[in-house]
């Protein structure tokens, strides 16, 4: 078995979205690297039972926790359940990122509060609630945004989702520094068409200087990268996007 690309041995994480796609495959690295893992799932419990026998597989100790984050009261449901478990968090990945296709004119205020519910306030709950059992010196937060976040341009068929992202990520820079001082590193890590992606392009090569689509891997090497011990790294978003939007 290769080396892992960090050693998180006796950390503590919390993946929202944990039992699915990236999500999943984050908790499993982050797992293989020595850490205890909190595995968010809505309504996928068979999925987030599944990834909890399989870190426990790996020797490391795993719980399913669910919680809507996406109503009101959800984040603070997440939060107290992680907190009823022990008084101590490492790393918290807020991968939960529901993401709404429709025209800007069909577009109600129901559509904006719920894209807004789940990609930036439940985060902001999240870290509010739990930044005290992050651990000083070093301990992280990161964010996952999308391939672009940082160049502010129209997107009229997905304008709460992007709106949401772009406040996320300035949430991702305001708690950088306030909790800068102790030692807590926070981030985004933005992937862009990873191969699992469910609009992707029938012609990568197209828009994708790279020539072709982002693996899920991808997305976890840029992770370990973050959550290296020594790291200066804080207040960033990193693409993980192969040059898409550029």
């Amino acid at each position: 078995m290769a080396e892992p690309l960090v050693s998180l041995q006796g950390r503590r994480a919390l993946v929202t979205g944990g039992a699915r796609r990236l999500g999943r495959h984050l908790a499993l690295e982050l797992a293989r690297a020595g850490a205890d893992v909190y595995v968010h799932f809505l309504s996928s419990e068979s999925e987030a039972a599944s990834v909890v026998a399989e870190i426990q597989g790996l020797g490391r100790e795993a719980w399913a926790v669910s919680a809507d984050l996406g109503s009101p009261g959800g984040a603070e449901q997440l939060a107290r359940a992680v907190l009823d478990r022990g008084s101590r968090l490492d790393i918290l990945i807020n991968n939960v990122g529901n993401y709404l296709v429709k025209p800007l004119a069909d577009c109600g205020g129901d559509d904006f509060r719920a894209q807004l519910e789940t990609n930036l306030i439940a985060p902001q709950i999240l870290i509010r609630q739990l930044m005290e059992a992050m651990s000083p010196g070093p301990s992280w937060i990161v964010n996952l945004g999308y391939a672009g976040v940082e160049n502010l341009c129209s997107h009229p068929e997905a304008t709460a989702y992007q709106i949401s992202k772009t406040g996320l990520f300035v949430l991702t820079k305001s708690w950088a520094e306030v909790l800068g001082a102790r030692g807590v590193r926070v981030n985004m890590l933005s992937p862009g068409q990873l191969d699992n992606s469910v609009d992707l392009p029938d012609k990568i090569g197209a828009v994708i200087p790279l020539q072709r689509a982002g693996r899920m891997h991808d997305v976890w090497k840029a992770l370990a990268f973050l959550l290296d011990s020594e790291s200066y790294v804080t207040g960033v978003n990193i693409d993980v996007a192969g040059g898409y939007r550029l």
